[in-house]
């Protein structure tokens, strides 16, 4: 059977097909467009306070190998689009703070840059998005807010947010096994929550914890006072003036370990640098300081710790 198409009127069909198909193609990808950049409204739960009851990571849990722990601590509403009442902590008070659109159910809201996951009337999902010199890095944008309705945890719930923010099993589990596996190896100690504490049982030595946090407040370094305790130490009538400083473990037991100095040494000074520094754990501080492990979710077990250590004869 003959085709009832002439060659020249197939060529003709052949174009307006691929014509048609390119046109629905980009009006597709125009829909697309419009729905990344249209703006979630918060509407529905305008006026309902909201309290965060966790926060974690990618992987699910509040901790980190390193022992930082992500902790909930919003509180806010929508009184519109455009602006949040949230409380600030440092002044124990709500405020009315700006939310801005960028795209794709990004906003800035109070300062903060955060994807919306989910919104339903008892709950909100926020994802925190990492943004240096105005570019977002999504592939380090790794951690999840989620908020809960102040009246649906009370009323349906028939608890409270401060038991909704405890750590939950999976962490509990994640820290039981860095707990064993950090008192088998050392290597593997990680920040305790509730650290290491110093405590002098001689007059003729004196102890201070130092804080750390201020000096990274001015960088987008998150550093807390936990992470690394540091603490300076005098001891007065010592066998000869010194100075020093080093880290150490602090393991399960409170015994504490020379690790390494933390300050630059010439080669031919650090076997005798090392030796003295091993020589006032073993001595000075066993005979005048008390230590106490730290603690995560309650359990002991090692962790790193800096010492600045002076000596007076």
């Amino acid at each position: 059977m003959k085709s009832i198409l002439h060659p020249h009127n197939r060529s003709v069909l052949f174009i307006l097909l691929l014509a048609i198909i390119t046109i629905s193609a980009c009006n597709t990808e125009t829909k697309k467009e419009e729905t990344k950049d249209a703006r979630p409204s918060f509407k529905s739960v305008f006026g309902r306070r909201f309290t965060e009851v966790r926060r974690n990571f990618k992987s699910g849990l509040s901790f980190n190998n390193e022992g930082y722990q992500l902790e909930p601590n919003w509180h806010f509403s929508f009184p519109s689009d455009d602006s949040v009442n949230i409380y600030n902590p440092k002044r124990k008070m709500f405020v009315n703070a700006p939310v801005l659109f960028d795209h794709d159910s990004i906003f800035n809201i109070a300062w903060a840059w955060l994807r919306l996951r989910k919104l339903s009337h008892d709950s909100i999902i926020f994802q925190v998005m990492k943004v240096e010199d105005r570019a977002l890095l999504r592939e380090r944008s790794t951690v999840f807010m989620t908020m809960y309705a102040d009246d649906y945890i009370k009323n349906t719930l028939h608890t409270d947010a401060a038991h909704l923010i405890k750590p939950n099993h999976l962490d509990t589990l994640f820290i039981r096994k860095k707990v064993e596996e950090s008192i088998k190896d050392s290597t593997k100690a990680f920040a305790a929550r509730q650290p290491v504490t110093l405590t002098s049982k001689n007059k003729l030595l004196t102890v201070e914890r130092i804080s750390n946090t201020d000096a990274y407040k001015s960088s987008n370094v998150v550093m807390e006072d936990y992470l690394l305790p540091e603490f300076n130490i005098v001891i007065n009538k010592a066998y000869d003036d010194f100075n020093y400083s080093f880290s150490a473990i602090v393991d399960e037991n409170g015994e504490i370990h020379f690790r390494k100095s933390v300050k630059f040494i010439f080669p031919e000074f650090v076997e005798p640098s090392n030796r003295a520094m091993h020589g006032i754990i073993n001595g000075y501080f066993k005979a005048y300081l008390k230590s106490t492990p730290g603690k995560t979710l309650g359990m002991p077990h090692p962790s790193i710790i800096i010492i600045n250590v002076e000596g007076y004869k």
